[in-house]
């Protein structure tokens, strides 16, 4: 009799989630490809509609959203609240067709930093439709200059708002007419966009790829067996709405007929559908693990020691504690950074944790997870095979080493490590400060690309925000700015950042610490002061084994980092301008002396020629 009841009950079950089945749709239909209205573009993978679907029907990036009025435009939502309006999507060619709902492009420009987002601009016809920078200026004077372009929609009576590309501004000295204001710079975009003042303008992505799948007329999604850029393909049929509403009429002799086949198949799965159930939700555990390695995680105690088999492997060791090689169950290669309980250690964790577990650039290590266990404190890593930048520049003695990396790859790490700090002062939603910028904190991946780890002094402030005070200075010797250790400041911002950028610049080139208090007598003295004296000369640098193009590539090292340098935060460049400075083509200017007296009648104050740390309340290196 109770046999009899379980296969009754089950047989409810079977016809409950058959008849739910036909009518609703599997739970798997929650990521179908949807649309904002009927003729919309088509939302599906790696696109994913927020409200509608949940986050892991798309890729990280990819969130579209529909707008509230009548019309359900589809919206795009880039970095910077830079909101767009979705025209068209091919998962073909990989390309997005965007447009400006106010019909104002150029006012959203000044924002719009693309290099943080997963897309790119399309450019249909490089030789015609290449990326500029360009200026924006308010001018009253009524004269269009040559080769600008004036945008009705941000002018005002008796003020025309006039465009100038870079190309022109700066490569041909061609200047808009007086009297004219500057009002910002945009960062790189396709010229058309503003020599034919469009509205629409196309948008493509490498990552992940699936214009196989779309090639095919098959779905794509994340492969849950592979890393987490790997896709696959798979098939979705179209189901017949007359066939599914034919589906749920069931007649009693169908259902005599079959009730005994579903009362035999229904036992048989009861006793084994335990295994089954298993093994699927092995297979749903591994792609959660998958999936939450995107954001920090928190591990226990016993997490770590099982990660680093006991803490078997030691990689690192120094004054913040001991560095140990793990492994998730997902066979990914972590570091785990096991913190000593000093004093102080409790305001750097949670720094770390709350710098880092928000930012996702290629540029900048990415915080696996972290445990707070008791008094036990980690932070787990993405493991960097290469190490640290340091060992590639200083040797055992701090002296020159051997430039075993060649130049290009050396000069490919410092526009690495400039996009990495520009990402952190302009990408996130608050600005970070890193405030402790030097070789060792740079590690290299297995093809030495650098990214930028140990966020324990950042600070973050709203980009509204211009500075920050601090009672104390925070950094080491070598590469805190003036402003930071200097009470005369008393504020700091983002420009501290780019000055420590400059000193490791300034290191790269010469191969050893700027400041080594053994080297007083060297015949080059402070090696800044000396790389601007000989460049300043129109001398070389005395480099050994360089080429022509090599020469140049140091010299503009060597240049950006005297810029970066600058006593007076106000003199240095922003890291958007650091990062067009490396990659542009013309030669750059020297700038003013960074060492000497400054006679402006605006600033009084005498910059050293060599700054002194020793009598200073600062934070030494702790390793």
């Amino acid at each position: 009799m109770e046999t009899k009841m379980h296969a009754l009950v089950f047989l409810s079950l079977f016809l409950l989630v058959t008849v739910n089945t036909a009518g609703k749709g599997t739970d798997a239909d929650e990521c179908k490809p949807t649309r904002c209205k009927h003729n919309g573009p088509a939302i599906k993978f790696p696109f994913w509609l927020r409200n509608r679907q949940p986050p892991h029907c798309g890729y990280t990036g990819f969130e579209l959203s529909c707008t509230t009025t009548k019309k359900k435009h589809t919206v795009l939502e880039l970095p910077s609240s830079v909101k767009l309006f979705v025209k068209h999507i091919n998962y073909t060619t990989q390309q997005i067709q965007v447009y400006d709902p106010h019909s104002c492009l150029p006012k959203q420009l000044q924002r719009l930093n693309i290099s943080a987002s997963p897309f790119q601009f399309v450019v249909v016809d490089e030789s015609r439709n290449s990326l500029d920078s360009f200026s924006f200026f308010n001018c009253s004077s009524g004269k269009q200059g040559y080769n600008s372009s004036i945008f009705p929609c941000l002018s005002t009576h008796g003020y025309q708002v006039q465009a100038y590309s870079d190309r022109y501004t700066t490569l041909l000295g061609l200047l808009p007419p007086p009297p004219c204001r500057k009002m910002y710079d945009t960062a790189p975009i396709p010229r058309d966009i503003i020599e034919s003042m469009k509205h629409d303008f196309y948008l493509s992505w490498s990552n992940p790829m699936c214009n196989k799948c779309a090639a095919k007329g098959l779905e794509c999604r994340l492969d849950g067996n592979g890393t987490e850029s790997q896709t696959r393909c798979f098939y979705i049929p179209n189901k017949d709405k007359g066939t599914e509403s034919r589906k749920l009429v069931i007649t009693g002799p169908i259902l005599g007929s079959f009730l005994l086949v579903l009362i035999s198949i229904g036992i048989y799965w009861f006793h084994h559908s335990n295994k089954t159930e298993k093994e699927n939700q092995m297979k749903i555990k591994k792609f959660l693990e998958d999936y939450k390695a995107l954001k920090p995680t928190r591990y226990t105690y016993a997490d770590l020691k099982r990660i680093t088999n006991q803490f078997k492997d030691r990689i690192g060791q120094g004054g913040y504690g001991i560095v140990f090689k793990g492994k998730l169950s997902n066979e990914v290669t972590v570091a785990v950074k096991l913190l000593n309980n000093f004093k102080g250690n409790g305001d750097e964790f949670i720094n770390e944790v709350r710098s880092m577990g928000r930012i996702h650039h290629v540029n900048v290590a990415r915080l696996v997870g972290f445990c707070a266990d008791g008094v036990r404190r980690a932070l787990v890593y993405e493991f960097l095979q290469n190490g640290s930048l340091d060992k590639y520049i200083f040797s055992a003695d701090g002296q020159r080493q051997s430039r075993n990396l060649g130049w290009e790859k050396l000069y490919d790490i410092a526009l690495g490590i400039a996009k990495g700090i520009d990402y952190l002062h302009q990408g996130c939603d608050q600005r970070i400060i890193h405030l402790d910028i030097k070789p060792h904190n740079v590690l290299l991946d297995k093809n030495f690309n650098p990214k930028m780890s140990d966020f324990g002094m950042a600070k973050l402030y709203p980009k509204e925000q211009s500075s920050i005070s601090m009672t104390a200075a925070r950094g080491t010797i070598g590469y805190i700015a003036p402003e930071v250790f200097s009470r005369n400041f008393r504020h700091v911002s983002y420009k501290s950042d780019v000055y420590s950028f400059g000193m490791l610049l300034l290191e790269i080139v010469g191969g050893r610490k700027n400041m080594d208090v053994n080297d007083e007598n060297s015949s080059q003295g402070y090696f800044p002061e000396w790389v601007y004296n000989r460049l300043n000369r129109e001398e070389d640098l005395e480099m050994e084994n360089v080429d022509e193009r090599q020469s140049k590539m140091i010299k503009k090292l060597s240049i950006v980092g005297l810029w970066c340098i600058q006593w007076y935060p106000v003199d240095r460049p922003s890291m958007n301008k650091v990062v067009r400075m490396f990659e542009g083509d013309k030669d750059l200017v020297m700038p003013q002396n960074p060492f000497a007296s400054n006679d402006s009648a605006k600033r009084s104050s005498t910059a050293p020629s060599k700054v002194r740390h020793s009598s200073l309340d600062i934070i030494s290196e702790s390793d």
